[in-house]
């Protein structure tokens, strides 16, 4: 094995290796975060408060005691409902919107596109009816050198040795 191919075994060794870090890396690094996470919060939590909330005066409620009362809890979960729908309802409200301005901003660019179609056709149209009249005037030019040619001929038949005829003026 000579040392090209030495060297090129290293380096697809090494880029397999890079590879395989970097599929595995990410993933790794934040099971083992969540891990040492979760291990942090089980050491310094505290043990659930069991206390009598309906001892106590309403305004002066434990903040603990809310979080185990039923009633409270269930409030509490019916305002975030109603807050995740209100949420809801406002994002829809909101792409809704978005929608409706695509569709104004695609029709717009339907409008412009077939104003510049319809002006494309108007200028093929020109250069259609330009072409036509640079091919009839060809024809009848050609016509006219023909023409002229004859004339020259027949001049010169009878004599003529000049250039060009001068027109009267």
């Amino acid at each position: 094995m000579n040392p090209s191919q030495r060297l090129l075994k290293v380096a697809m060794t090494v880029l397999g290796l890079c590879l395989a870090a970097y599929i595995v890396a990410p993933p790794l690094y934040w099971h083992i975060t969540e891990g040492v996470a979760a291990v942090g919060r089980d050491s310094f939590s505290c043990p659930p408060c069991l206390c009598d909330c309906s001892s106590h005066p309403l305004l002066s409620i434990p903040e603990d005691c809310m979080k185990h009362d039923p009633e409270v809890s269930e409030d509490l979960e019916r305002s975030f409902t109603d807050l995740l729908s209100e949420e809801l309802k406002l994002r829809e409200a909101e792409a809704q919107e978005n929608q409706q301005r695509a569709d104004m901003a695609l029709l717009e660019a339907k409008k412009m596109a077939s104003q510049y179609q319809k002006e494309a056709d108007k200028c093929n149209m020109g250069m259609e009816t330009c072409e036509e009249a640079r091919e009839k005037a060809e024809a009848t030019l050609e016509i006219q050198r023909k023409l002229t040619a004859m004339w020259e001929y027949r001049a010169r038949q009878r004599g003529w040795k000049g250039g060009p005829i001068k027109p009267r003026s």
